[in-house]
Parts: C-alpha cells; sequence; structure tokens
C-alpha cells in the first residue's frame, strides 16, 4: 500500500501537478472516488474542482466495447472506425444514447443541483480518478473534456498500469501518476484506506469548493481538522470539527436516523453558521457496522450517549467555548435526552423535524434554551412537537416553517431553518457563555 486514503492520494499527486498552478486549471473528478482526490489538487493548485459526468455507448451486443460516449450539454463523442465494424446503425446509436443520456441526467441533477458547469472553453483541463485499470472511463473523460473546449487535457491517477499508462497518451495531451505497477491487479490495492466514496460526500466537497470559488471558504484564522471520536467499546467515530477565527461557540450536530455526518441539509446549515462565527461537529453517531442494526439507529440513549461523548471530545480541544446541538429527526430526541444529563456542557439546543416524543422520560429536565422548528405540511410531528414544548420546564420556542414539509426540501426552507438555528445559538452562546 502506498496511499493512506484518497485525501492521501490526492496530496501525493497534486506535488507531482504543481507545475501548472501558473496555467489556471481546472480540476474534474470522476465520481465518486475520484472527487476526493480531485479536491485535494484542485485546493494545492488553488483550481476551481467540478466534476466530469460521462457515459460510455457501448456496442449492443457487446456492452463492453465502447462505439462513443456522452457529456452533458448534449456533448456526443463518436469512435466511427469502432462503429463502422461493429455494424452499429444510427438508430441503435439514438436508442443507446437515450438511455444513457437519462442516467446522465440524473447524475447531473444528483451532483450539480441546479449550479451549472464550470465552463472549460480554452482551460487547460486536469481530469482526475482515484485510480485507472483498463481506462476506458477515463478515455472517455477525456474526450468529453475536449469536446466542452478545453485546450489541453491532463489526466492524473495516483495508480495507472503501465500498459494501460501508454494506451491513454493517444487521448491526453500528458498523463500523470504516482504509481505505475505491473503486474496489477486491482486498485484498491494500493490504499489503506479504500471504502466506497457516498453521493452525499460527492456533494459536500463540491458545495466547499464552490464556497471557497465565491468567497464563502476558510478565512485567515479558520480551522478545520478530522476528529476520531473513541468510544467505550473500542470503536471510534469519524468527524469532522471546524472553528472559525474568533468563535462565540461550537454546534455539535446530531443528524437523523439513516444519516450520517455527510447529510446534505445538516452540512446546508452549517454553511449558514459558519458565517454566523459558528463552529461545528459534524461527526456520525454510530460506526459503520452499528448502523446497519435498525435498534441502535433508535436507541436514544446510546445515541445521546455518543453525542456526550462528542462534546467531551470538543471541549478537550476547545475548552472555553459553548456548546450546542442540533438535532434532526432522531437527532434531536438525542440532543434533547443528551440536554438532561445533570452537568451536560450544552447551553443551547436546535430541532429539525424532530422527535422529542423519543425523549419523553427526560424532556423535564432539560434545562438548556430549546428552539423546535416544524414544517407546516408535516402535521404528525408537529403534534408530537407541540406536545413535548408542553412537557418541557425551560426556555423553548416552537416555530413553523410555512409550505415545508418534512425535509425542507421546499424552495427557502432549509434557509429557514439555517437562519433560525443560527439567531438561537448566536443568542444564546452570548447570554450563557459564563455559565460553563
Amino acid at each position: 500500500m502506498v496511499f493512506h486514503d484518497r485525501a492521501d492520494a490526492g496530496r501525493q499527486l497534486a506535488t507531482m501537478l504543481s507545475a501548472l498552478t501558473d496555467v489556471r486549471p481546472v480540476v474534474l473528478g470522476l465520481p465518486r472516488g475520484g472527487v476526493p482526490v480531485a479536491e485535494q489538487v484542485a485546493r494545492m493548485l488553488h483550481a476551481p474542482l467540478d466534476v466530469i459526468l460521462v457515459r460510455k455507448l457501448g456496442v449492443p451486443y457487446q456492452p463492453e466495447l465502447a462505439v462513443g460516449a456522452i457529456g452533458e450539454g448534449g456533448v456526443r463523442v463518436v469512435n466511427e472506425e469502432v462503429r463502422r465494424a461493429a455494424a452499429v446503425h444510427e438508430r441503435d446509436m439514438a436508442s443507446i444514447e437515450a438511455r444513457e443520456r437519462a442516467t446522465l441526467d440524473r447524475m447531473a441533477h444528483t451532483f450539480r443541483r441546479g449550479r451549472p458547469r464550470i465552463s472549460l472553453e480554452g482551460r487547460t483541463v486536469i481530469v482526475v480518478d482515484d485510480g485507472i485499470a483498463t481506462g476506458s472511463t477515463a478515455r472517455a473523460a477525456c474526450q468529453v473534456a475536449r469536446a466542452h473546449g478545453a485546450s489541453r487535457v491532463v489526466l492524473a491517477a495516483p495508480v495507472i498500469p503501465s500498459m494501460t499508462l501508454e494506451s491513454l497518451r493517444a487521448v491526453a495531451d500528458e498523463v500523470v501518476c504516482v504509481e505505475s505497477p505491473e503486474p496489477f491487479f486491482a486498485i484498491g490495492q494500493w490504499y489503506e484506506d479504500f471504502t466506497q466514496t457516498s453521493d452525499e460526500e460527492v456533494i459536500k466537497r463540491l458545495d466547499d469548493a464552490a464556497a471557497r470559488a465565491h468567497g464563502g471558504g476558510p478565512r485567515i484564522g479558520d480551522s478545520e481538522t478530522a476528529v476520531s471520536i473513541a468510544l467505550a467499546s473500542g470503536g471510534k467515530l469519524a468527524g469532522r470539527l471546524f472553528v472559525p477565527s474568533q468563535p462565540i461557540g461550537v454546534v455539535v450536530f446530531a443528524h437523523g436516523s439513516g444519516s450520517s455526518r455527510f447529510s446534505p441539509r445538516n452540512q446546508a446549515v452549517e454553511r449558514r453558521l459558519r458565517r454566523t462565527r459558528l463552529g461545528t461537529l459534524l461527526f456520525d453517531l454510530l460506526t459503520p457496522e452499528e448502523a446497519e442494526d435498525r435498534a441502535r439507529i433508535f436507541d436514544i440513549e446510546l445515541l445521546a450517549d455518543r453525542l456526550l461523548s462528542a462534546t467531551d471530545a470538543v471541549r478537550l480541544l476547545e475548552p472555553r467555548l459553548p456548546l450546542g446541538c442540533f438535532g434532526a429527526s432522531t437527532g434531536a430526541a438525542a440532543a434533547l435526552w443528551a440536554a438532561a444529563e445533570p452537568g451536560a456542557p450544552i447551553t443551547a439546543v436546535v430541532g429539525r423535524g424532530g422527535r422529542p416524543d423519543l425523549a419523553t422520560p427526560r424532556l423535564h429536565d432539560v434545562r438548556a434554551p430549546t428552539l423546535l422548528v416544524v414544517g407546516e405540511h408535516d402535521p404528525e410531528v408537529l403534534r408530537l412537537n407541540r406536545e413535548a414544548l408542553a412537557t418541557m420546564d425551560c426556555e423553548r420556542e416552537l416555530v413553523v416553517v410555512e409550505g415545508a414539509t418534512h425535509l425542507f426540501e421546499e424552495p427557502g426552507a432549509l434557509d429557514r431553518v439555517a437562519e433560525l438555528a443560527a439567531n438561537w445559538f448566536s443568542t444564546h452562546f452570548r447570554s450563557g457563555h459564563g455559565k460553563l
């Protein structure tokens, strides 16, 4: 093994591409696994980051043989030599393209979320993957990038077998890799951690890159650190702690059932909190193995214990800052349960579409000021939150977001949640700072 994980591989690859900084390249990651690698390259080269979305067009009776490829914006690349040899007629090509175009459109909707592509016209483009085996997708990506107007295409990956490396020079102006082994068995053998990259992680990395490009990224004095929260059972929970310059407090996120620290909704709220000089900790409440157990997902006492372990970890690193909890769904119940613990270092709580009823035995003991936010068109959850509010004996408030459903997917609904949370934490951190 040469690389610890994709981030490490990206940093090693970036050092080999550093000479391209001056030409202001665009870095394109092949989703999913290529994006974490590409992010590190883009950071070190101070370049914009985007995904390159391609679908190969396979010969009908031999799908692994590519007759062409398609990309966004109606781009279509056809290898006429292969098409003629395989006797693929235009009507067959149209049928194949229609099927693959539908898949491409779904990918674009998932990863872009309405954000336009970065223009490649006249630019040097670096196409990045986490490793290349046969090279068929990488070839298609290079062809599509050129069809989008790239003046120069550099293909880069941490590991490419030497036989494939030579063949790729036909589609790229330059091919760069850290390792070029022979014999070659699998990309994963070169990584210590080759965990599958999720859609949520790709979205998070693209959103962060877009924020940096528009001035919403890290400022001088900001810090972002990977944290590992040790469990009494011997396992560890992965997390990411962000502390801005001149922070007024830290908010620990507790995601809902079936979600993770890569929850796009929590990440959207997090971005708003950052702008209010609030630190954030996004972490996984369960290990990957535990997350497969449905019973643990609804074990609120266990989740609350994990949340308190996370607050302890933050206090070790930032002992002077007040702490709050932002919980969604079952995570809101865990936040309230944790806040009810004697001596819990929780200054304020916000619940989004929460299930406070799951913390009913502890609600009367909650002393932290609590804001519950529910969508207008989420009647059952709204009823449960109203009942919980009547049970509690602390400063508390329920805000109903007009027009919103349970997941706050309506335009502006999640922005409203984020604004409410930022104001609640800011107000109570400033007024309650001396209580810790």
